[in-house]
């Protein structure tokens, strides 16, 4: 892997990670398009560790009371006394079934699964859920029901369900942020919440899932000097990105909706599907 195409790559990672486009799909399509190879599951873990980096640092302030009063609740022997205490526990109790996914069907995931078919697939299956849940908040709007505002309004249901949603990321295509934001948001949550929730709650599997293979593949992605510079610059440009993609989602989800990354998704869908059956992009990288 060139530098070019690690440090193009590691914009689109931090760009679309946070967006609710798939980081993964991009990643798988991006070289497709321009001809390069796929640079596989693991970098793609690896260098998440930027847009982990970039939560950290968006997020600052959340992580730490967050910690704070999960300490303070375990100190006082009532862990769900506080809000702060209780969405801690929350957000490891989401982390679950994405980590027991995760170890179940790896090779599926870093195989079969990165299939341009498949990701099609998966691509418009989470803009139908996407889809559904703006219909739902449209309705419950029009009955004067504003959605539960502030991670305070986040219910243990919430938590279930998002972690439940956070599973069908692992399959390119789904994006992490689309679906659990999808999910907080027919669950009763304002978007701008469903989608703070979303993105500490990816704190634990990204982290996992990027240390993890980082560790695993350290001979193949850091043992030669070449290979060791492109993952480095991949992370720092995830991060870099990932920070602003962070900042302008959570800014715009305050006053408007998923609509034009439903739109994106569709049209993204459509162009890879002409690509595959007219056999100008293959289905296997």
């Amino acid at each position: 892997m060139t530098l070019l195409e690690a440090i193009t790559l590691g914009v689109v990672q931090g760009l679309t990670e946070f967006l609710p486009v798939s980081s993964t799909a991009h990643l798988r399509v991006i070289p497709a398009l321009l001809g390069w190879k796929d640079p596989g599951a693991a970098y793609t873990a690896v260098i998440q560790c930027g847009t982990l980096a970039a939560v950290v640092a968006a997020m600052w302030g959340d992580i730490v009371g967050l910690l704070r009063g999960f300490l303070a609740g375990l100190r006082s022997g009532r862990p769900w006394e506080t809000v702060e205490s209780r969405v801690s526990i929350l957000i490891v109790l989401g982390t679950i079934p994405i980590v027991v996914t995760g170890f179940a069907f790896k090779h599926l995931i870093e195989g079969e699964a990165r299939r341009l078919d498949v990701v099609v697939a998966a691509l418009l299956a989470a803009t139908l859920l996407m889809t559904v849940a703006e219909v739902a908040v449209t309705l419950r709007a029009r009955r004067g029901r504003e959605g539960r505002s502030g991670l305070g309004g986040v219910t243990t249901a919430d938590g279930v369900s998002m972690g439940m949603a956070q599973v069908l990321a692992l399959i390119p295509g789904m994006s992490r942020s689309g679906v659990t934001i999808s999910s907080g948001m027919l669950g009763g949550l304002d978007r701008r919440t469903a989608a703070r929730f979303s993105f500490l709650l990816s704190l634990p599997a990204v982290a996992a899932a990027g240390l993890l293979e980082a560790w695993q593949e350290r001979e193949g992605i850091f043992g030669a000097a070449d290979g060791a510079t492109a993952v480095v610059a991949g992370t720092l440009a995830a991060a870099v990105v990932g920070y602003a993609a962070i900042r302008w989602l959570l800014a715009m989800l305050g006053s408007r909706s998923l609509w034009p990354f439903i739109v994106y998704r569709l049209l993204l869908a459509a162009l890879l599907a002409w690509g595959l059956l007219s056999a100008r992009l293959p289905a296997v990288g």
